[in-house]
This record gives C-alpha cells, sequence and structure tokens, in this order.
C-alpha cells in the first residue's frame, strides 16, 4: 500500500500554545499510523499574507492593469509562480489530507492563513469554472479544519449571541474546500480552551487523538453536486427546476447556503451524514 501524506497548515505565532498542542498530537498519531506528515508553519516561516505582483516572476501579460487571478494563473501555467508559493502547491499536490490548524479570528482564519488560502490555491491549479465544487480539481483529497475559539460552544448555537456556527463555517468549507473539490470532513472545534483548566485541555487533546485514529474513515460533509445544477450562465447556474420539485416537499433546506427560504438543516456544517444515509 502506497503511504499516505498529511499535510497540516499551522497558523499560530506561540510554539507553546494549545494549538501547537494539537498540531503535535495529529503528527504523532497520523505518522503512528504510516504517514507522511508535512506541516506548514507558517508564522514560522514568515509566509506573506499579501497576494501582489512580487507573486510573479518575469513579465506581466497586462502590467497597466494588474489583475492578480488572471496573471497568477498564467504565471502558473508558465511555471513562474514566487517560490513559496510552488513550495506549498507541491505539498498540496502531494497531499491526501490537508488540516487546518488556526485560532478562530472574527469568525474567519488568522490574516496569515487566508493569504495561503488566496496566493496557493490559484486559479488552473486548485479550480476553474469547469472544474469546481463535486467537479473539483482536489475530489480525490480530504480536507479539514480543525480550530480554536475564544467562546463556548452554547454562545455560538443558532440561539446563541454569536449565531450558529454552522453560518460562519459555509464559506471557508463551501467556499473554498469544496469548490476546490476537496472532500470536506467534519470540523474539529476546540471551544474555549483558554477557558479551560489543565486537565479539561488534555481530554480535549485524547477526544482529538481518539478520532484522528479513524478519520479517514468518516463521511465527509454533504454539499449539493454540480448535477443539482445548469452549469451555464445562460441558466444562471441555478438549481434545476425538477430538483427544486424534488426539494418542495423537504421540511429543510438542501445545505446552509441553499436553503431554499426554508430552515437550515441542523448541522450541515460541523456533523457528517451517518454511513448509509441518502443525505
Amino acid at each position: 500500500m502506497d503511504r499516505k501524506t498529511a499535510l497540516i497548515v499551522f497558523a499560530h505565532q506561540n510554539p507553546a500554545s494549545f494549538n501547537a498542542a494539537v498540531r503535535d498530537a495529529a503528527v504523532q498519531e497520523l505518522e503512528a499510523q504510516g504517514f507522511k506528515v508535512v506541516v506548514s508553519d507558517l508564522y514560522a516561516m514568515k509566509f506573506r499574507a499579501s497576494a501582489t505582483k512580487d507573486d510573479i516572476i518575469g513579465d506581466l501579460k497586462n502590467p497597466d492593469k494588474f489583475q492578480y487571478g488572471e496573471e497568477t494563473m498564467l504565471a502558473w501555467k508558465d511555471g513562474r509562480l514566487s517560490e513559496d508559493i510552488r513550495q506549498e502547491q507541491d505539498k498540496v499536490k502531494q497531499a491526501d489530507l490537508i488540516i487546518f490548524q488556526f485560532p478562530m479570528y472574527w469568525f474567519s482564519v488568522p490574516a496569515i492563513l487566508k493569504g495561503w488560502i488566496d496566493r496557493v490555491l490559484t486559479q488552473g491549479f486548485a479550480f476553474s469554472l469547469q472544474n469546481m465544487y463535486s467537479n473539483g480539481i482536489f475530489r480525490g483529497k480530504k480536507a479539514m479544519l480543525s480550530f480554536t475559539t475564544g467562546s463556548t460552544q452554547s454562545m455560538c448555537s443558532p440561539d446563541g449571541i454569536n449565531g450558529d456556527i454552522n453560518v460562519v463555517l459555509w464559506p471557508l468549507q463551501n467556499g473554498t474546500l469544496n469548490f476546490c473539490g476537496f472532500q470536506v470532513l467534519a470540523p474539529q472545534i476546540f471551544w474555549g480552551p483558554g477557558h479551560c483548566p489543565p486537565d479539561v485541555r488534555a481530554k480535549l487533546l485524547e477526544g482529538w487523538r481518539a478520532r484522528l485514529k479513524g478519520l479517514l474513515e468518516e463521511n465527509p460533509l454533504t454539499f449539493p453536486p454540480c448535477e443539482f445544477f445548469d452549469l451555464s450562465f445562460m441558466a444562471g447556474f441555478k438549481l434545476k427546476q425538477e430538483v427544486r420539485e424534488e426539494q418542495a416537499c423537504q421540511p429543510f433546506g438542501i445545505s446552509t447556503g441553499h436553503h431554499l427560504g426554508k430552515p437550515l438543516p441542523p448541522d450541515n456544517q460541523t456533523k457528517a451524514p451517518p454511513t448509509g444515509s441518502k443525505k
């Protein structure tokens, strides 16, 4: 059997942080399973967050009207992306599993991790209009978010002060990972570890280690497949009429984003459907 590779994209400034302990637990457990584990420690690498002309080596196609997406796509085709981007893209290509490890900042990822997403997942390499969502380039790979929060779980419930965590996660899990074709595993959320005593934090790490033992056997989260949509600009890339009719009698929307004006399907972005489920 070929040895599998896991990439951990790590975004925390402090090597003694709980996030670092979570990262180390993942490295140890996955290596024990026979994985080759690669870690991109973005702060230690001083990874540049800003997407600029400096990401492109050589002449620009249109220097007077710079368009980052188009220019980086052309540079990717020609092998002219900056070395730091090329190195990270090589890691992504080799990875069977990618874990993004970070503290949640302002309902999203830290800027340095957002910069990794912006700069590494270039058009052509990670997506195209022909290869997106369930037809995506990385549909043979798995990816997941593993993160800490400053808030409690109850604060991020549908009736909590921060609102439903499923809504918060939709842009990252659907708009980034699913968009690129990844099979998105349910997130690993460490609720408010900064407010927990050491014994509770130790139990959180034990639970993470236990989950990692069967991680690749887990079902991914569900998203509507491309076959549900008319994939043309003329049709507006909207749900097919027959799909709308099929969904009319359902009590919930299809997903957190495709709610169709109905209640959101419970835990759509935090729990995968059980084995054998049609969802």
